[in-house]
């Protein structure tokens, strides 16, 4: 008997053509850890410290990772080891860095008791399946780094791909397309919808938002047969996005 389990959406495989082809997405929409429930976790399994110095604990510790992170070291703590990287080409015999072209960011790496415990403790459920004729924001590209890892990055351009996401009509309110924080406040679009369709949808990122990470909704009255919805469809996309 696994000890946790993992819910998973399965979406079409918008790189392929093959309609049988899936891919899964690990439901974790409302489900993001602050240091806060960290903190009241370790209270919880005996802790003599109060939560209060707990956070503050947690916070340093955040801080100290960051300065380390950012001087150019990896940082290993019991479950995954941060390492700096650099995406982006270069191109030429004396190339230099260029914040246009090249992008700054961190990987991460299972230690071995994470891996260890990954594959001792973990099952799976699969919640839904999507298929031809549903609605879904099934892949977020962003168009500056060129990744669908989830990473946004602010000001920046987003190529969404799915089904029936159109936002129509496009100027009633309570339609449109949000990015919901992890407190739950909804971020609005700051430029128009470069491109609008049921199947890919291009928007720009508000340049408003922090690091963090972020749910896209999207709520629309399409219908692809002649008569709007009655009712607004909210849409969700699965994976968490982030400002790093």
């Amino acid at each position: 008997m696994k000890k946790y389990t993992w819910k998973l959406w399965l979406k079409p495989n918008l790189l392929t053509h093959d309609e049988h082809d899936s891919v899964a997405e690990v439901s974790t929409v409302g489900n993001t850890k602050l240091n806060a429930d960290i903190a009241r976790a370790i209270k919880e399994a005996g802790s003599d410290l109060q939560i209060e110095t707990l956070i503050d604990v947690l916070e340093r510790s955040d801080r100290v990772k960051r300065d380390y992170l950012l001087e150019g070291s990896s940082v290993q703590d019991g479950n995954f080891r941060h390492s700096p990287r650099v995406l982006g080409k270069w191109i030429g015999p004396n190339p230099s860095y260029d914040p246009d072209k090249h992008r700054l960011t961190f990987d991460a790496t299972m230690t071995a008791e994470m891996r260890k415990l990954l594959g001792e403790d973990v099952d799976v459920e699969v919640l839904f399946v999507q298929v031809g004729g549903g609605a879904v924001i099934g892949l977020v590209i962003d168009v500056t780094t060129g990744l669908s890892d989830g990473t946004i990055t602010p000001d920046g351009d987003l190529i969404v791909h799915g089904e029936k996401m159109k936002i129509a009509p496009d100027d009633e309110p309570g339609l449109g397309l949000w990015f919901v924080d992890a407190a739950g406040t909804e971020i609005p679009l700051t430029h128009p919808l470069s491109q609008n369709g049921p199947k890919v949808i291009r928007c720009r990122v508000p340049a408003s938002l922090t690091a963090g990470t972020y749910t896209m909704k999207i709520v629309t009255r399409f219908s692809t047969g002649k008569a709007l919805l009655t009712l607004p469809r909210t849409i969700l996309y699965p994976r968490p996005l982030t400002v790093l």
